[in-house]
């Protein structure tokens, strides 16, 4: 018997062949291609660093442009003189400073000043004038040349605004007058007495003029008079001067003199008398000079630097130290002969 077979399943199609994919190492190669083809074609090109356009839109630097010829700095031709000195002396002040040189120009400029228009004295310096002690010595003190000013006097060792006015005010006598600071014991035993006049500019403060610093000193040497003098210089010769008798040789036997300032022939004697009042400085700005203003205030320091005691200059009672030509000049025409000379 014969048996026979069915089948009871479907069959199943078959798929239809597919085309294979490419291969993977013939993508390599050709990506590897491409790779190199683009870095030769980067290295061909001239590519700039970035900072190199970064540095191409700034502006050049100032000192690498040339300049134009409005903008070149003109240059000046020095030439060295050396039969002249560098020094110069101011004639309106007489301070000497060195020409060219920037701190000594500096220092003429504010000493000049200071010098022909004075120092200013304003509100700042009257608040403060009950606490410092000043005293006002006279009022409508009238000038030559009809001003009207004012004397005060208060002690030269304040402080405050007012001690600082006096220092700067120091400094600019001690210049002008080549003399060496005051000390501080100094200070402490003297007045200054200062002239003000109403300023032109303005209306709320004052020029100081004029200042006297009086000082309270034990002796002084009496000046020698022009007589004294010639006999001291003509002691060693035989003949003695024609202005002098034989009889003045006699009556006055001769001792040596202290000579003070050669040039202007003050001579004193040697002798140290009791004087209490001494003058180190005196001074009156350019401008104001031939005023009277120096007499004023020396007459006031005479008359109130000791209470109740009025010191009489005729008397011998007043003394300077080592006056200049100028100061020589106030001393014989306010002292008539009789100031005497002490050392500082």
């Amino acid at each position: 018997m014969v048996t026979v077979m069915k089948r009871t399943y479907s069959t199943r199609p078959k798929p239809a062949p597919t085309l294979s994919p490419p291969s993977t190492n013939k993508r390599k190669a050709d990506d590897d291609e491409s790779d190199v083809e683009n870095l030769a074609r980067l290295l061909t090109q001239k590519k700039k660093p970035r900072f190199t356009l970064i540095a191409s839109k700034a502006k050049a630097p100032a000192a690498s442009r040339p300049l134009k010829p409005s903008q070149q700095k003109s240059l000046t031709q020095l030439h060295f003189v050396l039969d002249s000195s560098v020094l110069r002396a101011c004639t309106l002040c007489g301070l000497s400073y060195t020409r060219g040189a920037p701190d000594d120009e500096a220092l003429h400029r504010s000493h000049c000043g200071r010098v022909q228009r004075g120092m200013e004295w304003g509100r700042e310096e009257e608040r403060e004038s009950l606490k410092a002690g000043v005293t006002e010595i006279s009022a409508n003190v009238r000038i030559k040349n009809g001003t009207c000013g004012r004397i005060i006097c208060f002690p030269a060792n304040v402080g405050g605004r007012i001690g600082s006015k006096l220092a700067n005010l120091l400094e600019t006598i001690n210049l002008a007058l080549t003399s060496p600071p005051l000390t501080k014991v100094a200070l402490d035993n003297s007045k200054a007495y200062l002239f003000l006049i109403p300023s032109q500019t303005n209306s709320y403060r004052e020029k100081i003029v004029g200042c006297v610093i009086a000082q309270r000193i034990s002796t002084a040497m009496a000046i020698a008079s022009s007589e004294e003098t010639a006999i001291a210089c003509t002691h060693h010769g035989n003949d003695p001067p024609p202005d002098v008798s034989p009889k003045s040789l006699v009556a006055k036997p001769m001792t040596s003199l202290v000579a003070v300032d050669v040039a202007s022939g003050l001579f004193c004697h040697p002798a140290a008398l009791p004087t209490p009042l001494g003058i180190p400085r005196l001074f009156v700005s350019s401008s104001h000079r031939r005023q009277g203003i120096a007499t004023r205030l020396l007459t006031a320091a005479a008359q109130t630097f000791i209470h109740g005691c009025p010191l009489d200059p005729l008397k011998g009672e007043v003394a300077f130290t080592q006056p200049t030509e100028g100061g020589n000049a106030v001393m014989k025409s306010w002292g008539k002969g009789f100031v005497r000379i002490y050392e500082e």
